[in-house]
């Protein structure tokens, strides 16, 4: 038996990516260069890595027996390439992903203080929801994420990382007057601006506030932040937000916080797949990212 790196790249990059002519653009190879690579490397497993249907390649079991140990030996390769590059042992690429409110308000100062203690300056960061991110993690896209959401997925572990206080914002013009804080229920037969399904802050507001309601009506559901903070601006309803979002357009009054007696708190996560290689660099970034986390909480 002789399966190569290439062989093994070819076949990581065609599950990451989907297609045979996603994963040739990738590694910048032609179609028939990839298909050849996938045609040995299953011939010299005695395995079909892949299941052919409609002209699709869907990975069967075979192929997730084998992606985790790929992905494990093309990781330390490129940990041998850069053993000797310097005298930190945190050489090599470290992929990030993030939800956007995590990826907008916490990330890069993070990011930016480990590289200020290490040197080390070789991350990459992806932006997407809670889900998708956990979905790059199943597909060692990333080495490790940062979401709000819960996880189900057995193959990731979550590590409780920090908290964050989720607000009610509604455009100062509509916000009900109070000499105190109100109960959830007078927010009955509102309209709301919410995140796309996947988002760990729409999953929040249909948990911890529209199952305390009777009524409520979605006005609108953007994928952006910054578009849901505009619409309710403008007037158009009130949103369930991370108070980091909101605290720029609260502080020069174009949004209103709506005082209520729940507070309300949400967990932020660390999360990994627990089948993918731990290298150097990703236990020393997982290490200074909770140390990071007790000194803000």
């Amino acid at each position: 038996m002789n399966v190569t790196f290439r062989q093994l790249k070819v076949f990581v990059s065609i599950t990451q990516e989907g297609s045979i002519t996603a994963a040739a653009e990738k590694l910048f190879l032609t179609k028939s260069a990839i298909s050849m690579a996938l045609a040995e490397l299953e011939r010299q497993l005695g395995r079909k890595m892949f299941d052919r249907a409609n002209k699709q390649l869907i990975l069967n079991e075979q192929g997730r027996r084998l992606l985790p140990l790929a992905d494990e030996l093309l990781d330390r390769s490129e940990a041998i390439t850069q053993l000797f590059e310097g005298d930190d042992a945190t050489n090599g690429n470290l992929r990030i992903g993030s939800s956007y409110t995590i990826g907008n308000h916490l990330l890069p100062t993070l990011l930016g203080d480990f590289r200020e203690n290490t040197g080390y300056l070789h991350q990459s960061m992806s932006l997407s929801n809670s889900t998708k991110t956990c979905r790059m993690l199943l597909d060692f896209e990333l080495d490790l994420g940062f979401i709000e959401a819960k996880v189900s997925d057995k193959r990731l572990k979550v590590e409780p990382w920090m908290t964050d206080e989720m607000v009610v914002v509604c455009a100062p013009s509509q916000c009900p007057s109070a000499d105190e804080p109100l109960d959830l229920e007078t927010l009955e037969r509102k309209s709301w601006v919410l995140r796309e399904p996947g988002s760990g802050t729409r999953e929040y507001f249909l948990t911890e506030v529209a199952a305390n309601l009777e009524e409520w009506t979605e006005a609108f559901e953007l994928n952006s932040t910054t578009a849901i903070v505009n619409s309710v601006i403008a007037g158009l309803g009130l949103t369930v937000l991370s108070r980091r979002s909101v605290s720029a357009a609260v502080q020069d009054g174009r949004l209103s916080i709506v005082p209520l007696k729940r507070k309300m708190i949400r967990q932020f996560s660390l999360v990994y797949n627990t089948e993918k290689y731990q290298s150097p660099v990703f236990k020393s970034f997982r290490e200074f990212a909770h140390n990071w986390a007790l000194g803000r909480e």
